[in-house]
Order: structure tokens, then sequence, then C-alpha cells
């Protein structure tokens, strides 16, 4: 097979969280192709996640004003307009023209731009769509009540211009998120894979129901705290979220509570350490090796029965460990679910955690989150939800149906090694 060390595969993805999910993939497509030349475009930001795990770029990257949220906001559209967004994504279409040319194949990863973009390739290509599922719409059981007549109309989450995107020749295949998208394309002459949703690789295996049904009882209680990973919405998330805790630790004062907070690395540490000394918070000294996370740069913070752990370094380990999420995230809190715990969330100010936005995550993710209007009401959530143990055996069952079991980024490379670079 000596052919394989001519073939080229280009990873294109529009998003921190999708580069992420690119990596995994191709990390795995390594170990079988070990001469197979890879490279990434990431559409949006500045290829972090490729660049830590040695994947060469190609084009330029750029980090727009508005971080990849532009449909959220015409405002930030125009901002990014003006920060060069056009002459970028021409120049990046160029480098994919390029590409196609020497040979190379496409995997894009996220939502329609980047699958636009590899059928703008005019060469062979294979989609993870991450963005999109079913359960925006509907569930098992049919349409959700909010869902719209046009929606319905168009028959899928997956508008009819997205479904052609996927169902020409030259896309070999697509690996949707879940088993409920992947029933609902195989309607249309798309070549669906159904390998789950690689966000769930690296987390860890899904709780057991058995330890949700006595949170409640525990004398520790593990809360895990999630702001978000980009400023400045991360910081105005955080300072809602520790407004909430005041109340946590009023509504739960006979037992321990634990607070971990999960703060994204690139993230400056230093203004959510104010923010917990100006609401009362205090540092302790608390031994590094008696915490319950390995991370050495851990910094401990204590206020009456509660104790809250600041992390930068054991996200992974923060989710298994903690029993209840208070998020204001996307990714994060959907690992989080899929790990089968319940979240409390609510709205922030923008531009990606909306209200908009926190409602349509209660959709994709079910009853797994419990969404609350102000930080004042999360305590009393909290406490209905723990001491619900049916409602915590169904949260646990419910978030491995949504977000599915790990693996997922192997199976799509096996996939990917017979399919697309056959």
């Amino acid at each position: 097979m000596i052919w394989i060390k001519f073939m080229k595969l280009l990873v294109i993805s529009n998003g921190h969280g999708e580069d992420v999910i690119a990596v995994r993939i191709v990390e795995k497509l390594k170990v079988n192709l070990p001469n197979l030349e890879i490279a990434a475009l990431p559409i949006v930001g500045e290829g972090n996640a490729y660049i830590k795990n040695n994947i060469a770029l190609v084009g330029q990257v750029k980090q727009m004003p508005s971080g990849g949220f532009i449909y959220m906001d015409s405002k930030q559209f125009w901002r990014d307009l003006q920060g060069g967004l056009l002459k970028l994504t021409l120049a990046q279409l160029k480098i994919i023209r390029q590409w196609s040319k020497s040979g190379g194949f496409i995997l894009a990863v996220g939502d329609i731009v980047p699958l636009l973009f590899a059928w703008l390739s005019n060469t062979n290509y294979a989609f993870v769509g991450t963005a999109k599922s079913e359960y925006y719409l509907r569930d098992e059981q049919g349409w959700l009540n909010r869902t719209s007549w046009l929606e319905r109309w168009f028959g899928s989450v997956y508008l009819p211009w997205e479904r052609w995107l996927m169902s020409r020749d030259r896309a070999l295949a697509v690996f949707p998120r879940d088993d409920l998208t992947a029933e609902i394309l195989k309607q249309w002459s798309i070549p669906v894979y159904n390998f789950g949703n690689p966000m769930m690789d690296g987390i860890g295996e899904v709780t057991e129901i058995k330890k949700l049904t006595s949170l409640a009882e525990k004398q520790t209680l593990s809360i895990l705290l999630l702001p978000g990973s980009r400023m400045p919405e991360a910081l105005n998330n955080w300072q809602q979220i520790i407004d909430a805790t005041s109340e946590v630790i009023k509504t739960f004062s006979l037992q321990s509570i634990l607070f971990i907070a999960a703060i994204a690395p690139g993230l400056e540490i230093l203004p959510f350490q104010e923010y917990l000394l100006c609401q009362g918070w205090n540092t302790t000294s608390l031994a590094i090796n008696s915490l319950p996370i390995n991370d050495p740069q851990a910094v401990i913070f204590s206020k009456k029965n509660a104790s809250l752990i600041l992390t930068q370094n054991a996200y992974s380990e923060s989710l298994q460990l903690a029993d209840l999420a208070i998020a204001m995230a996307g990714t994060a809190t959907e690992q989080f679910v899929g790990l089968g715990k319940p979240v409390i969330t609510m709205p922030g100010t923008g531009p990606q955690f909306t209200a908009a936005f926190a409602e349509a995550q209660t959709r994709l993710l079910g009853i797994s989150v419990i969404l609350v209007e102000k930080s004042n009401q999360i305590a009393q959530k909290m406490l209905c939800v723990l001491n619900n143990a049916k409602l915590l055996e169904s949260i646990a069952i419910n978030g491995q149906q949504r977000m599915g079991k790990p693996g997922a980024a192997e199976r799509i490379a096996e996939c990917l090694q017979q399919v697309l670079l056959k």
C-alpha cells in the first residue's frame, strides 16, 4: 500500500469545539494511516487545538471579533466584515481549491459553512455534523410543541440545501451527532453513518444510575461550575453563577458543598478569583495533595459550609467528580449531560449564551437541562431535582441517549479509512 503516502486529507472546521472534535478523529486516523498527510483549515479562530496536537495549518487563520457567533447577532456580522471576514473567506476558499487539485480529500466538521466549503472544493468529502440535531425540533415521540409549521414542512433540522450538499456524489460519508438525527436523514439519499458523538470521547464513562439516586443524602454535594470559554462573556456568566452559589449554600446548610469551577485554560484566571473575593469567599491553605482532583495549580476558596476549587487543568476529572452542574456553556454542558447528570442553567447577556441559546439547549438536551430565569431560583430548583430519584434516573438514561457512548472518533476514523481514503 505504498500509494497511501501520496494521499492527503484537509480538515475544515469552524469553532474551537469543532477543532477539538476534528483533532480526536485525526489522531485515530494517524494510528492506522501513519503516512497520510493531514492538514487543517480552521475557519473560525486560530486553530490552537490543531497547533497543540502538531497538526499543520494551511492558509490564513484569524480570530474574528464575534468569536464565530455571527448568526446570533447581526452587529457581530458587521464587526467581522470590518475585521476582514470577506477577504479571509476568499483566501480560505482559494486554499481549499488548490488542495483538491493536488489530489487531496476533505473532512468538514461543524455546520453548513465547512460543508459548503467542502462541496466547493470539487473533490470527495465527508461531513461530521456537530451543530444540528433533530432534538431541536422533535423527540422520539414526535414534534415538539414549539416547532413551527415551516420547520415541520422542511422535514428536518437540516434544511433542504444542507441535505442537498450531503447527498452529492462527492459526499461519501455523513456522521450525524445522535441516533435520532441519523434516522431522519436516512429518508433522503444521504450516506449516513450512525457512530455517535465524538464530543464524549476523552471524558470518561457514563455515570452509573445508582450513583444518582441518593444525591440528597450525600454528606458532601459536588457541584460543577461552567461559565463558558470566551471572554468577556465567561466573566459575566461567572458573576451570575457565583451569585447563585450564595443561595445554594444557605439551602444546603446541613451538607458540605464542594464547588468545582472548570475555567477554560486559555482564559486569564485572576478576574475570576477577584470576583470570588468580592463576594466574601476566602482563599485557603488546603494541601494540594488532599484535593479530589489532580491540579497543582488549582486555587481553593472557602465560605461557610462550602469549598470552591478553581481549576484550569482538570476538566475531565471535574466533570466526573461533580453530581450536578450550574452551567452557562455550550460544549461543556453537553458533555456533562452525556455523563448522565443534571444541569441547572440560566440565560446570560451573550453573545453566545443568550435566552434563545439557553432555550434551544433545553430542547437539544431534554430533561437533563433545567432552565431558570434568575440566579436566585437555582438553589430551590436544585433541591427539587436532587430529591426526585425517578427524575435523576431518567436524566441518566436521557444523557446517554442524547449524547451517545464514548469511542465515536475511532469509529468515524475507521469508516473514513474505508470510504473516503480507499
